[in-house]
């Protein structure tokens, strides 16, 4: 039988190499190596093919695709959310991801995102923050102390420069889980037992909440000038974290407005509601935090290029290591028309 050739081959991270590689590189460093290669294609924003992800939506939760390619490279991530997995023993969210090449089609990388979500999440974030925070801020809120928010934490000091964290969760145990996680990182970890207990004296507020469901996570009292709230929980329509009159006092920005309507916190205004859409702050098009009073709220809900950013970012990060196995997904007959006799070979 005869031996895949190498163009026949794929590289295949699986999440065993992936957490190998994320040591290798150390967490705080990878985010933020992550948040460079997203901002750097948020600038080109205009050169991407863009569409609101594709969901299947089920009474047990939603599955989702989600691609765009910039006319070189195309990237697609498979992505769930599953609230009641938790109760379970399973994952809410696991993902994996694929980068191919657009001149000849064939796949270029094969990756478990799962781990990866969670860092192009936190870097998504933090990269955000840093335009739109106030830069004097050294404490967040994290509401919600689930699989995303030791990540988050890490993203907004290693980007941010915050040096104090105040945590609350709905479960305890996932605020212990949370606070045991975040020893010796270099932050003051501060366990809440209220959510206001947890806001007060934050400068950022994050929200990763989980329940599918439209919920207060914070009410309009909790919420004071000069703070920037990081809306990450609210990622699907009837998924809801903020009171409405946040929203009407801040200053909105978004990912992909289109997407952003449907699933994200703006789900609850008019659909001409003003918002701000972050790749023109970045490239000056756009203004973000202009005052200390200003309430800046990002209403992200992910978007197809910071996946697509995270791909080219592995794909280049593993080349020259052993983080990765040679996947043999691709057919290769010596001649592209005989596939047939390529089969009848490997009797």
């Amino acid at each position: 039988m005869t031996q895949p050739s190498d163009k026949a081959l794929v590289p295949f991270v699986s999440v065993d190499n992936m957490m190998r590689l994320i040591h290798h590189i150390g967490v705080e460093q990878m985010i933020t190596q992550i948040a460079a290669q997203i901002e750097a294609d948020f600038k080109r924003w205009e050169s991407f093919d863009k569409t609101p992800r594709i969901p299947a939506h089920s009474p047990h939760g939603v599955i989702e695709l989600m691609p765009t390619s910039d006319g070189e490279a195309y990237g697609f991530k498979y992505v769930n959310g599953h609230p009641k997995n938790t109760s379970e023993g399973l994952q809410t969210v696991t993902a994996f991801g694929l980068l191919a090449d657009v001149y000849t089609g064939y796949p270029t990388l094969l990756t478990e995102m799962t781990m990866l979500t969670a860092l192009r999440t936190a870097a998504t974030s933090a990269l955000v923050g840093r335009y739109l925070a106030s830069k004097s801020a050294s404490t967040m809120a994290m509401i919600g102390n689930g699989a995303q928010s030791e990540f988050q934490c890490l993203a907004f000091k290693a980007m941010c420069g915050i040096d104090t964290v105040r945590l609350y969760d709905t479960d305890p145990n996932a605020t212990a889980k949370c606070a045991a996680n975040l020893q010796g990182k270099g932050l003051a970890v501060i366990p809440c037992k209220t959510p206001e207990d947890a806001i007060e004296g934050a400068q950022i507020i994050t929200t990763c909440t989980a329940d599918k469901k439209y919920a207060t996570i914070l009410t309009d009292n909790m919420v004071g000038p000069g703070v920037h709230i990081n809306a990450i929980g609210g990622d699907c329509p009837g998924k809801t974290e903020l009171h409405r009159d946040i929203l009407l006092r801040s200053d909105i920005f978004v990912e992909y407005p289109e997407q952003t309507r449907i699933e994200g916190e703006i789900q609850a205004l008019e659909a001409d509601h003003p918002v701000t859409e972050m790749w023109q702050v970045m490239t000056g098009q756009a203004k973000g935090r202009t005052d200390d009073r200003q309430i800046t709220l990002f209403d992200s809900v992910g978007f197809a290029i910071e996946d697509f950013s995270a791909l080219r970012y592995i794909k280049k990060a593993i080349e020259g290591t052993e983080f990765f196995e040679p996947l043999d997904m691709l057919a290769d007959p010596d001649d592209p028309r005989d596939l047939f006799g390529m089969l009848m070979r490997a009797e």
